[in-house]
């Protein structure tokens, strides 16, 4: 045991990665014998790593989920920002830029309408909540677009750490559903090429939903989806507490 606890302790990178190709595995068995393929993989595989990091948080008290168990310390450095960034940015690499230069000006325009719409929507759940201070709005209507760019507008504008943890909530609820709906409904909007992919991209958003619906989808879609979402991202980051933070004042 001494040897084991060493060894954990020096390779904690690695046992995190042992641990999410164990849960893909799992993910992708209950898929396919449980589900016949209609759940797609790794929305399974997020909503286990959700109840993973609510279980990790329970027995620990800590701040960082599954990573406050020592042994399982690795997983925050899998999931920290530097591989999360490193993760986006490769995926830019499969697309084609002829077929994104065909593409640009109608992935442009989904993605003004993807953050307006997104915005919109978590401004509305926050005013039904009872929110009605122009920096709360803003904070959860950001968390809207992404668990990212919610709480890094509530940072800037000075939100509460409670209605910060409100906008990452928002933002994972809207990955899980993306990630669920995609394969579902991919047929019916014609989510088969990549300039569909690009405008579906930008009007979702949530890089982690919109590849995890689209590697369920089409795997060759995915480089597509995460370049609009990725802009979406940087823009809603940009807008969210500024421009729209005005918006929202001016109205309260």
């Amino acid at each position: 045991m001494e040897i084991i606890t060493k060894f954990i302790d020096k390779n904690g990178l690695i046992l995190a990665f042992l641990i999410v190709g164990i849960i893909l595995f799992i993910s992708d068995q209950i898929s396919r014998i449980v589900f016949n393929k209609k759940f797609p993989t790794p929305a399974l595989a997020i909503i286990i790593g959700l109840v993973l990091a609510y279980v990790g948080g329970a027995i620990t008290h800590g701040e960082k989920g599954i990573s406050d168990i020592k042994w399982l310390s690795g997983m925050g450095t899998l999931g920290g920002n530097m591989l999360r960034d490193f993760a986006i940015v490769s995926t830019a690499f499969g697309a084609s830029i002829a077929l994104i230069k065909k593409s640009g000006l109608i992935g442009a325009i989904s993605l003004i309408i993807g953050i307006l719409l997104s915005f919109t929507i978590g401004l509305s759940i926050a005013w039904l909540m009872g929110y009605r201070d122009a920096i709360s709005l803003t904070t959860i209507g950001a968390g809207a677009c992404t668990y990212i760019v919610g709480p890094v507008t509530g940072a800037a504008l000075g939100a509460g750490s409670d209605v910060i943890a409100l906008s990452i909530a928002t933002g994972v609820v809207k990955v899980v559903t993306v990630a669920l709906i995609t394969p579902v409904i991919a047929k019916r909007i014609g989510l088969d090429n990549s300039r569909s992919a690009m405008v579906f991209g930008g009007i979702m958003g949530t890089n982690a939903g919109v590849m995890a619906g689209l590697a369920a989808t089409d795997p060759k879609l995915v480089p597509y989806g995460a370049m609009t979402a990725t802009f979406y991202t940087g823009l809603g980051c940009l807008v969210c507490p500024s421009l729209f933070y005005f918006l929202v004042k001016g109205m309260v």
